[in-house]
């Protein structure tokens, strides 16, 4: 119950803030505390490109995939959340981000932020809990979560586009 009673906290903060950027890094910021990962992206959907874009990820550039590239890909089309932790053994992870970076990704959970139409409008992804894999139980608390901003969030991007 306590990091539920957390995330309501981080909730009340998140009312005040009004730009993308700001919701962004501070979501990707309470993610990682709430489950103990290593690093969060957090992707947004663009439809019209097709693509899934990052404006945060922890560590590295932005990052721009098609909408069925990689298990962030996966997490858009099925609408479901996705555990995989044992990456370099899924053949839809994309080994060479990691290359790319330099990091190794031990373990990654994504989950799709909904919008108020029940369409996937952002993803978000952690990779490398501490000291152990993700489980049910990180699952769980993440679906809440991101049901918890997704409001916040919604209404960043929608004034963001006028």
């Amino acid at each position: 119950m306590k990091k539920y009673n957390q995330i309501a906290e981080f909730g009340k903060k998140l009312i005040a803030v009004t730009k993308v950027e700001s919701i962004l890094e501070a979501v990707a910021q309470e993610a990682k505390y709430l489950v103990g990962a290593d690093r969060c992206s957090i992707f947004i959907v663009d439809s019209e490109d097709k693509i899934l874009w990052t404006k945060h990820s922890d560590g590295i550039g932005r990052i721009v995939l098609g909408l069925d590239t990689g298990i962030v890909g996966a997490t858009y089309y099925t609408k479901e959340p996705q555990i995989v932790n044992k990456p370099y053994e899924d053949e839809r992870f994309l080994a060479n981000i990691d290359k790319k970076s330099g990091y190794i990704t031990k373990n990654m959970i994504t989950i799709p932020i909904f919008n108020s139409k029940r369409e996937v409008m952002g993803i978000i992804q952690l990779l490398n809990k501490n000291m152990s894999e993700f489980n049910d139980e990180d699952l769980e608390l993440l679906i809440f979560f991101a049901n918890y901003i997704s409001g916040s969030l919604e209404l960043a991007l929608l004034s963001q586009e006028k």
